[in-house]
């Protein structure tokens, strides 16, 4: 468990440091002496796309855990496969409202 938490961290940290090095920090630097950091379009860009990445993540990290013990759960009783499936509902539920998340920022 301690290795995959690891693993996890190191991945978000590099997924943050690549998405900061490719939206170009002189266009937010030059922003913010303009004068323009909040009417700019770029920060709704940076946020939504933030609110959607990191609620899938989050979301793909539960469904890992949640699949795997639910497959366990279903091969000992067949019976709780219904149950699994609203688990599975119940953390897929998180990447929709990283979406719904996302339209409400972009359509401000």
């Amino acid at each position: 468990m301690k290795k995959l938490h690891g693993r996890v961290t190191i991945s978000v940290l590099a997924a943050l440091t690549t998405a900061i090095a490719f939206t170009g920090m002189t266009g937010i630097e030059q922003a913010f002496a303009q004068g323009e950091a909040t009417s700019s379009g770029g920060f709704k860009l940076l946020g939504a796309g933030l609110a959607f990445g990191l609620a899938a993540a989050g979301a793909g990290i539960g469904l890992g855990f949640v699949g795997a013990a639910g497959l366990a759960a279903i091969s000992d009783n067949p019976k709780m496969q219904s149950r699994v499936f609203i688990f599975v509902g119940m953390v897929e539920s998180i990447a929709i409202y990283g979406i719904v998340m996302m339209f409400i920022i972009l359509g401000q």
